[in-house]
């Protein structure tokens, strides 16, 4: 975790801040509504109604990423977590546009690369979830715990993945650290359930 790691390569002054609290501590992002404002918006609409709240990590790898935000994971022993999302057909408002969005009918959003920024998949940055198949991107997401460019949605020339940058932590990268080293099982679930008590955006 470094200052050259989140250099800012675009104007993001305006951007929204959000605050995740955890019972390992607290953390803040900024969240790039300006350069991927679908993605974005969905994950602020999500975060103001509540959806996040009480919900735990379910799958932590040390040394590579942490991941959250299925609803399944309220109950942290769930065997679900990990296949939520969404509400099926449910709306939200493009923050940028202040075009309605409809989710599909699974509660996915429709991907918004390639036709957004390059933004890499570097420590520290907030990632959409996804199964691998067009437009399943919901409410989960990742932060990276360690450089995985393989990830990036123009590097298929690494992996097949494809995973936009929607965000990077910009305070408490103590905690995120912290949860990223949590002791998991062989599912990569952490054995002690971390939470995250509340997100809000300001």
């Amino acid at each position: 975790w470094g200052p050259t790691v989140f250099s800012n390569p675009f104007n993001m002054s305006a951007n929204p801040i959000a605050t995740f609290v955890t019972n390992q501590g607290e953390f803040k992002a900024e969240i790039f509504l300006n350069e991927l404002p679908l993605t974005a918006s969905n994950f602020i609409d999500l975060a103001k109604s509540g959806f996040y709240n009480g919900l735990h990590f379910h799958r932590v790898i040390k040394d590579f990423m942490i991941q959250f935000g299925c609803p399944y994971s309220k109950d942290p022993n769930s065997r679900k977590a990990g296949t939520g999302g969404p509400q099926p057909n449910s709306t939200f408002v493009n923050l940028v546009t202040n075009k309605t969005e409809n989710r599909l009918r699974d509660g996915s959003i429709k991907d918004e690369f390639p036709g957004c920024p390059k933004i890499t998949n570097a420590v520290g940055t907030l990632s959409m979830a996804n199964t691998g198949a067009p437009n399943s991107g919901g409410s989960q997401f990742f932060i990276n715990t360690a450089d995985n460019e393989f990830l990036d949605f123009w590097r298929s020339d690494l992996s097949e993945s494809q995973h936009p940058v929607f965000g990077r932590i910009i305070s408490g990268s103590e905690v995120v650290t912290k949860i990223g080293n949590a002791d998991a099982d062989s599912g990569d679930r952490p054995r002690k359930p971390i939470q995250m008590i509340s997100v809000t955006i300001a």
